[in-house]
């Protein structure tokens, strides 16, 4: 298997952990509440990393990319901290508006149109598409919408917040096809969550706590229900911690609009999953969705010739 075709298949792995996820933000959200979530789920994933950190370093040894010198250190330590507060910002919007009532296929369609906003913000990055990848980018938008909306479209208040979403989640897609090449993958993920759970904790202080729940105890007191911590722990060590590991590692070598593409299958595996575990039913308008959306996908993978420098 080549480097390549390697890392796509991490990003689509990603997209299958993050199609399910969408549930678990859900009902996690409405337990403890929205910042609350996200902080935890950071302070989660960066928790389980930290030994998977340890592990490969001993595994390569010298060939493990650990910052040996105070450039190198800066280098990662600027990537995690953009990428960081691209997450915690796009993630708690996303929970925000989860949490103000979007529906989850709503949800799900908004947050998707970064493979929209990806090739457009990359175009001020010198990083450019072929057509099939554009036309490809045009199709999964449709399939999408077809996939992901039951109901009428039309935009509200939470919907905003989750366009606004989508284009910080472009921001950190592109941050990190900047600095995946440059550090070690494990290690940019890990600083990426310790600065979205400690960025998440100031708003789950003051709204979560002493505003949503009224006091310390109140809020504490949720914690002792599973339902908090079942969505937690899917969402803090599969969804953040693995997920987003193999989103940084899998990103190198690909083009942004590409990987964007690709992780955007979320959606459809999502709806998927519920057709085949929860025996949901899928119309023929959803499963033309799905099919659209892989179109489009196989579409940008056609190699072209005569491609410029940054359209992979």
């Amino acid at each position: 298997m080549t480097t390549k075709k390697r890392n796509s298949f991490f990003l689509l792995l990603a997209s299958l952990i993050w199609g399910a996820a969408f549930v678990a933000q859900s009902e996690g959200g409405n337990a403890i509440g929205p910042f609350s979530f996200s902080c935890i789920r950071s302070f989660l994933a960066a928790l389980v990393l930290l030994p998977v950190m340890k592990i490969s370093d001993l595994r390569l040894g010298e060939k493990s990319k650990r910052p040996k010198t105070k450039e190198e250190r800066k280098r990662l330590w600027l990537g995690g901290i953009l990428c960081g507060v691209f997450l915690c910002l796009a993630t708690n919007l996303q929970q925000v508006g989860l949490f103000l009532g979007s529906t989850t296929g709503k949800a799900g369609f908004l947050t998707a149109i970064y493979i929209l906003f990806v090739p457009l913000l990359g175009i001020f990055f010198r990083r450019k598409c072929p057509w099939n990848v554009w036309l490809g980018v045009a199709i999964a938008v449709g399939g999408l919408y077809l996939l992901c909306l039951k109901e009428d479209f039309s935009v509200r208040a939470p919907d905003l917040l989750l366009l606004l979403c989508a284009l910080l989640f472009s921001g950190q897609i592109l941050a990190v096809d900047h600095f995946s090449p440059l550090v070690d993958g494990i290690r940019l993920s890990v600083i990426q969550h310790l600065v979205s759970g400690i960025l998440s904790a100031f708003p789950m202080i003051f709204y979560d706590i002493f505003t949503l729940s009224g006091s310390l105890s109140a809020w504490a007191e949720a914690f002792t229900s599973l339902n908090a911590w079942i969505p937690l722990l899917y969402a803090g060590i599969l969804s953040s911690g693995v997920a987003y590991t193999l989103q940084i590692i899998g990103q190198k070598q690909v083009n942004p609009t590409v990987a964007a593409l690709l992780m955007s299958l979320e959606s459809v595996f999502s709806a998927l999953a519920g057709w085949v575990i929860l025996r949901e039913s899928l119309s023929v308008r959803e499963l033309f969705g799905c099919a659209l959306v892989f179109i489009a996908i196989l579409l940008a993978q056609i190699p072209l010739p005569f491609r410029r420098s940054g359209s992979e």
